[in-house]
């Protein structure tokens, strides 16, 4: 049993079951065995690999993207380039390298990175050590400015509420205890507000999650977005309505039980887009797309043909290995759906559909 466990344990005896949203964020985010506040989770020696961590094309489009997207907009000066849950700093940093050639656009930037671990701070400062960066431990800390944001595979990490529906009631997904080992039951059921249009597109025994952090920072992006200008990128695993249990954990790049050890593994849940769209009003969103088409949209094919020609043998492959992923429709390219958010004055970003 993990140092964590035995504390969920204790705890759970002495108040009775927790919600799955409360189990993710002590396994997340505990402050001594949380699993973001203790370990570098990302790449090949981590659990996982995001988009970023597999080519340097992900990034360098995204930045591409956001710059256009700043440039329709006037340029404004000064404005916050922001990301939520920047892993690594990998991300911004080929975002940054492929903007430097668009005039003024450093100049006028305000780097802020948005995460709550302070090991990953670390790293992060080390990747963009040649950029001057600050941090924000959230949303509501963002400077007040136009605000051009990226959050790839941040809300999917968000704690979750599960719930099973029942007749015309839900009944909640909670983790509770057999002996001394976590469990997963389920309380009485009861109808739910918050569910009650979900009546109409679900039956029996289907599941529906609920993600109660991701509407407020939407409502903080979209406000911001909708006051001061600037444009969001949303890119993650899910779809435009939640259904099914998507509750998982990752270590070392296989899924495990994510009751078997908390806080040594990620644990993430499929994001409902739609409920991001809904919650970003008064700023606009734009049409969810795959990534993959999204990413072709933006050019990857040209970008990845040109970086193909100084390589050869296993570099080659591993680079066209990397496209593949990133665009395949077996692959990320259609698990991975991508959102953006704009003021309703100006078109979308590049790629995206109003």
């Amino acid at each position: 049993m993990t140092a964590l466990a035995a504390l969920l344990a204790a705890r759970i005896a002495a108040t009775g079951p927790m919600t799955l949203a409360e189990y993710m964020a002590d396994c997340l985010l505990h402050p001594q065995h949380g699993y973001y506040a203790t370990r570098d989770p990302f790449g090949r020696g981590g659990d996982f690999t995001t988009a970023p961590e597999i080519s340097q094309m992900f990034g360098e489009l995204v930045g591409l993207c956001l710059a256009q997207a700043w440039l329709d907009q006037g340029a404004p000066t000064p404005f916050t380039l922001a990301e939520l849950g920047p892993g690594r700093g990998t991300l911004m940093a080929d975002a940054l390298r492929a903007t430097r050639g668009v005039p003024g656009l450093h100049a006028a930037a305000q780097v802020v990175l948005v995460e709550a671990s302070p090991t990953l701070r670390q790293v992060q400062r080390a990747t963009l050590k040649d950029h001057p960066v600050t941090w924000a431990d959230g949303v509501e800390a963002l400077p007040d400015a136009p605000l051009f944001l990226i959050a790839n595979e941040f809300f999917d990490a968000l704690p979750i509420r599960q719930f099973t529906r029942q007749g015309q009631a839900w009944a909640e997904t909670v983790v509770g205890l057999a002996g001394d080992r976590l469990t997963l039951g389920k309380t009485a059921p009861t109808p739910l507000a918050a569910l009650s249009h979900r009546l109409a597109d679900t039956a029996e025994g289907d599941v529906v999650e609920l993600c109660p952090a991701a509407a407020p920072i939407m409502g903080q992006i979209g406000t911001r977005i909708a006051a001061r200008g600037g444009a969001a990128l949303i890119i993650d695993y899910g779809d435009w309505r939640s259904q099914g249990d998507t509750f998982q954990a990752l270590r070392d790049h296989r899924f495990v039980d994510p009751l078997a050890a908390p806080g040594d593994a990620d644990l993430t849940a499929h994001v409902d887009f739609e409920a991001l769209a809904q919650a970003s009003a008064p700023a606009r969103a734009s049409r969810m797309i795959t990534q993959g088409a999204w990413l072709e949209r933006l050019g990857i094919g040209a970008r990845a043909e040109r970086l193909a020609r100084g390589l050869t043998g296993a570099a080659l492959q591993s680079h066209l290995a990397a496209h593949r992923r990133l665009t395949g429709a077996t692959e990320m390219g259609s698990l991975f759906k991508a959102l953006a958010l704009y003021p309703s004055s100006f078109p979308p970003p590049p790629g995206f559909d109003a």
